[in-house]
């Protein structure tokens, strides 16, 4: 699927630090998950490429794991917030670096370039939705080992706790967000509300890429993120969730529509007086107001043969 989202691909260094500032990382969990299931079925660890890594947080977190790590992201400026917020021996000895690239080039602009069956892994966090699938794929098949793997994850549709006083009537306000946003998704968001079910695959797309293991296909879903996200089902406040909302791309999009809708007129905040008002008539004190909630994750590998 080739889609036209921009709006990450043109953050500034100072929007990629705000991003990688209030952006949950995901679960250790998670991460320990996607390395045994690759070396389980006969990756190796020398090689690892984050697609589309933003501000470095997956790519450094793997790194552990890897001889060579290298994050791309077709945005200079988040390529530039991962450099200056993971230095650190593995990156000033070069087994962690951060380069720009698109996930379709997959390293073939870099000099040298990234070379052909020279990667173990590839991976791709809450990003594949944004790809040009069958490109991707293609360069994929090109620089992937034998027995390599590509792991693509994601979560979506946010969903209050049981636990949440008044979560009801909550519920319901998140909702009537995402319809007040929707009309700024883009194909891509689209496909992470679906939970990647429509995401084009090596075999369904056309013509089909060959060289992955179609019985070899592995998904597992998460209905909560209590051991998907680092903080699983968290209870924020309502700054943290502010902030957080506010590094949606639709967001972004809704704010670059409306120049004149600041401060209280702002998108996010009306959500956020919404959630504290619905809070205190629960019996929540002022200033006291926290929501707990969660999401769906997703986990899809696939293998080179």
């Amino acid at each position: 699927m080739a889609d036209t989202e921009k709006t990450f691909r043109s953050y500034t260094s100072d929007q990629g630090r705000n991003y990688a500032q209030n952006r949950l990382d995901y679960h250790q969990d998670l991460y320990n998950q996607i390395v045994e299931h690759h070396t389980s079925t006969g990756g190796k660890l020398d090689t690892l490429i984050d697609v589309g890594c933003g501000p470095g947080n997956v790519a450094s977190n793997l790194s552990k794991h890897f001889v060579h790590t290298i994050g791309l992201d077709p945005s200079e400026g988040m390529i530039a917030t991962a450099r200056a917020l993971n230095s650190s021996p593995a990156a000033d000895s070069g087994k962690l670096r951060f380069e720009v690239s698109t996930a379709e080039d997959l390293g073939s602009n870099l000099s040298p370039p990234i070379a052909d069956s020279s990667v173990d892994m590839i991976v791709a966090a809450t990003a594949a939705h944004w790809f040009d699938m069958p490109a991707f794929w293609r360069s994929a098949a090109r620089v992937l080992k034998s027995g390599g793997s590509v792991a693509i994850w994601g979560s979506a549709n946010m969903r209050t706790s049981p636990g949440t006083p008044n979560a009801e009537a909550i519920q319901a306000r998140i909702d009537q967000f995402e319809a007040e946003i929707r009309p700024y998704f883009l194909p891509g968001n689209e496909l992470t509300r679906g939970l990647y079910k429509d995401l084009e695959l090596p075999w369904t797309i056309e013509p089909a890429v060959d060289g992955f293991d179609e019985k070899a296909f592995f998904r597992k879903d998460w209905d909560t993120t209590e051991k998907f996200l680092a903080l699983g089902a968290p209870e924020i406040d309502m700054d943290v969730f502010e902030r957080m909302l506010g590094t949606m791309s639709p967001v972004t999009r809704w704010r670059e529509d409306h120049p004149e809708a600041t401060g209280e007129a702002d998108v996010v905040r009306v959500f956020r007086r919404d959630i504290e008002r619905l809070l205190r008539e629960a019996g929540v004190g002022e200033g006291k107001e926290k929501v707990k909630g969660s999401a769906q994750g997703f986990l899809l590998i696939v293998k080179k043969t």
